[in-house]
């Protein structure tokens, strides 16, 4: 590589370095919610000590410290955790940071080993790191349709899709570089010029973005209403809205926004800012789920319903598998259906 070229990829790794740090400090000082903040200042140390450390030249200007390499083992459990707090509300639990302690852990006991067991472990390591990566482009996917903020659903279509996608791609080339690392594919490698480029334009997109729409993306979901002909409009919809909705129209397994949009004869990014501006739902899973969780409440307190299965309930309610009434009940109670049922029961059987 000449030194033109080394000098080039510092810089920009440099910069996109210099900006995750800026971001970092930004989301630490900003009035956001704690999980966000965990989640986006451990994907911003991470992502900025593995630009580092993938450059042989710009890691020995550090001196080769070794903190680095530790705070870039677990990059795609930070990368997988910042997904699922930013695009499904979910809380930063002991749960949703094992992949990260998971990932760290096994890239110290990495070092240790002797060379043939290293080898099975930094493959399981990349195995890992792909299935995490898999899971945070299902999940960026799975929610487009439903996400109500619109700042988030642009960032599922276009940057977070891409850069989960990369992240795809960076395990495949990791693993295949093990069986012929001679071919133009190493080119796309974090560790080369071009490969670093994309990840440090993912990374500067990803600051961009974080501080451009941080507040639609992160804040609070309601607005002040509109004035005017709008707001009147915004009334009639909502008051037809109330109608099916007491029809119990949120029974129907599969109901999406488009579909209901079509039945209240709205365009569907009006009635996507209603659900969100007006009843304060971020996607439109929650909305769903506030009126499900509160029917499921009434049946499981019914003492006549007490031989009902909670799986025959849910079903009924809309749901098509058990998981999501379970996590979405978990999440509106802080128990499960079961818990729940025994308490409103007076801790009968």
């Amino acid at each position: 590589m000449s030194g033109s070229l080394i000098l080039i990829d510092m810089f920009v790794r440099g910069i996109a370095v210099g900006g995750l740090m800026a971001t970092g400090i930004g989301v630490c000082r900003g009035g956001l919610s704690r999980d966000v903040k965990v989640a986006s200042i451990l994907a911003s140390l991470c992502l900025s000590a593995w630009l580092i450390t993938e450059s042989h030249e710009l890691w020995r200007a550090f001196g080769f410290a070794y903190p680095l390499i530790l705070a870039a083992y677990p990059i795609s459990g930070a990368f997988w955790l910042f997904i699922v707090v930013t695009f499904e509300d979910r809380s930063v639990t002991p749960l949703t940071l094992a992949p990260v302690v998971v990932l760290l852990a096994t890239g110290m006991a990495t070092d240790l080993m002797p060379t043939q067991t290293r080898d099975i472990m930094w493959a399981a390591r990349n195995l890992a790191g792909g299935v995490l990566s898999l899971h945070a482009l299902w999940v960026i996917a799975r929610g487009w349709r439903g996400d109500l903020l619109l700042a988030r659903r642009r960032a599922r279509a276009f940057l977070m899709g891409f850069a989960a996608l990369f992240g795809v791609l960076l395990v495949v080339l990791g693993l295949t570089s093990r069986l012929h690392p001679i071919g133009w594919w190493m080119m796309l490698t974090v560790g080369e010029p071009l490969g670093g480029a994309i990840m440090a334009v993912i990374a500067l997109s990803t600051v961009s973005l974080l501080l451009q729409a941080r507040g639609s993306m992160f804040g609070a979901a309601r607005r002040p209403g509109v004035d005017g002909r709008a707001e009147a409009a915004d009334l009639i919809m909502l008051r037809k809205l109330e109608g099916v909705m007491a029809a119990e129209r949120w029974r129907h397994e599969g109901l999406t926004i488009s579909r209901l949009a079509e039945e209240l004869g709205a365009p569907e990014h009006r009635l996507r800012r209603l659900i969100n501006q007006r009843l304060g739902h971020r996607n439109f899973a929650d909305f769903l789920n506030a009126h499900r969780i509160e029917a499921a409440k009434r049946h499981l307190a019914d003492p006549e319903q007490a031989h009902s299965t909670v799986a025959a309930i849910a079903f009924g309610l809309g749901y098509g598998s058990l998981g999501p009434f379970n996590r979405a009940f978990r999440a509106a109670t802080g128990a499960t259906p079961t818990e729940w049922r025994r308490q409103a029961l007076g801790g009968s059987p």
